[in-house]
Order: structure tokens, then C-alpha cells, then sequence
């Protein structure tokens, strides 16, 4: 049975993974001050930040149409794919995983995709997307390739460090981090992922002790199936790379660009680290 899989741009998975096993990415629509929609979503992540940098107005996201996942299901469909799995942002922070569901109902009749919510965000969703095409190859159908994604959830952790909360709060995906605001002053908070939301995990008095702090959950984690690092355009991501030595990995380290979607949120300078337990 062939399982295709698709998600939309929040995952933040790198052009060539995408590419290469063939996943379909629904996106988001991104606002950039004047900007039109389409400039900012033909960007890659590098320009994306510079036009951001340069525009004093933060970036606004909207969630894609059921419209948008309709003709994403039916592309694979048309494609030769028996079904498909779609694996959406946290429905916590957007409603694209409720258009993706109404996309998928209005084709039940004629088409079978399942959507998952994935309590997540940026690579945290990637690293289970990526855990779908590689589960596809062995699931007997649809509802069992469907299970063992969200047997995965449980098992997936993301964490960030963050330049700053400002994008954060003005966006409202702020969580109890909300209570980090008025007192972090100079010092860097870390968030984590948490039940589909942002939570504050730490405040680190310092850039290298959060750092240091990220790439300590990820040593002390234990045996690790998958793993990733995203930034939103942060010079520091490959010695933060370095402070990481997992006790084992079984796929390899995939480094990503934090893109407009999740970036809009996050803010420029933004470091995480997420990863899927064996």
C-alpha cells in the first residue's frame, strides 16, 4: 500500500529532504509589512530574514484553506497514492490542522487521509514527518501508520532559546510564558513545545549558558532515533551544533532554517534543538 505524506510549511523541513522523498508541503500564508504574500512565500529562509530585519512591522500568519489541503490530497491521489497521512502544526497555535480535517472529510467518499495533530511545531513536526515516510515503507495501511506516528508524538521533545519574547506575546502563542515577560530583562529565556503550546522552561543569564543548556537536554537524553536543529538565522548554530554529543542517533542530525511561519512567532536569532526518542 502506498502512503504518501504531506504537512504544511510550519515544519520547517529543509528544501532538499522535501524534495527528495517527495512530501508535499501545504504553506501558510505569511504577511511582512507592505510585502505581498506571494514575495514573502517565494523567499527562502535566508532572504526571509533579511526582508525582516529590514521591515519594522513583525510578520502576521494565516492559516491555509481547506481548499489548499483538498488539492494537496488530490495531487498524491492523481499521483498513485492508495492514501495519505497529513501531519499538522499544533492546533494549539494555528487552525491549520481543523482545515486540513475538513479538507480530509470532504473527501472521504472518494479518498482515504487521516490527519494528526502533531503537538508540535517547526522540526519537532518535520521529525515526525520525516518518521512517516520512513514508517510508510513498512505500515500494512493507513490506520497503522497513522498509530505508530502518534505513539511517536509522546516521545518528542522541542526546546528553543530566544533572543527575545516580543514576537511571542504580540503573536498570542505565548502559553505560561507569558510570565517570563516584564522580568527576563537582559537574560535569555528558554521555551519548550509542551502539549501543543510554548511554555517557558528556564530563564539562562547568558547566550553561551543557553546554549550550553540546550545541548545539555540533548546529551543527557538518552538513546535518540531522531534529531534536529533549526535556527532563525543565528551566526552561533554551528558551535552550538558542536556542544552536542548524543549518546546515540540513528538517523543523521539535520540542521534547518526556522521559516517564516514558525519565525514570525520565535523572532530572528532564535536556536532550538528537537529530538525523537528510540
Amino acid at each position: 500500500m502506498r502512503i504518501d505524506i504531506v504537512t504544511d510549511s510550519a515544519s520547517d523541513l529543509p528544501a532538499d529532504l522535501v524534495e527528495s522523498l517527495d512530501i508535499t508541503v501545504v504553506p501558510l500564508d505569511v504577511r511582512l509589512g507592505s510585502n505581498s504574500v506571494e514575495l514573502v512565500r517565494s523567499l527562502e529562509p535566508p532572504a526571509f530574514w533579511r526582508l525582516a530585519g529590514e521591515t519594522p512591522e513583525l510578520p502576521e500568519t494565516s492559516a491555509p484553506s481547506p481548499g489548499a489541503f483538498v488539492e494537496a490530497f488530490l495531487a498524491r491521489k492523481s499521483a498513485g497514492a492508495d492514501a495519505v497521512l497529513c501531519i499538522t502544526l499544533s492546533s494549539a497555535l494555528s487552525a491549520t490542522y481543523e482545515a486540513a480535517r475538513q479538507g480530509a472529510a470532504s473527501l472521504a467518499a472518494e479518498f482515504s487521509v487521516d490527519v494528526i495533530d502533531s503537538r508540535s511545531a517547526t522540526m519537532g513536526q518535520g521529525l515526525l514527518v520525516l518518521e512517516a515516510v520512513d514508517q510508510a515503507a513498512t505500515a500494512a495501511s493507513l490506520a497503522e501508520l497513522s498509530a505508530r506516528i502518534r505513539e511517536a508524538i509522546g516521545r518528542l521533545e522541542v526546546f528553543g532559546t530566544l533572543d527575545t519574547l516580543e514576537n511571542l506575546r504580540r503573536g498570542g502563542r505565548i502559553g505560561s510564558a507569558q510570565a517570563f515577560i516584564g522580568t527576563v530583562l537582559q537574560v535569555k529565556p528558554v521555551v519548550e513545545v509542551r502539549n501543543g503550546v510554548v511554555e517557558g522552561e528556564s530563564r539562562q543569564r547568558t547566550r553561551a549558558r543557553s546554549l550550553r543548556y540546550l545541548a545539555d537536554k540533548v546529551n543527557s537524553a538518552g538513546p535518540l532515533r531522531r534529531l534536529a536543529v533549526m535556527h532563525a538565522a543565528a551566526s552561533d548554530v554551528d558551535e552550538f551544533c558542536a556542544l552536542m554529543t548524543p549518546s546515540s542517533l540513528t538517523y543523521p542530525l539535520v540542521v534547518s532554517y526556522i521559516g517564516p511561519v514558525v519565525g514570525a512567532h520565535t523572532g530572528a536569532g532564535t536556536i532550538g534543538a528537537c529530538f525523537l526518542r528510540a
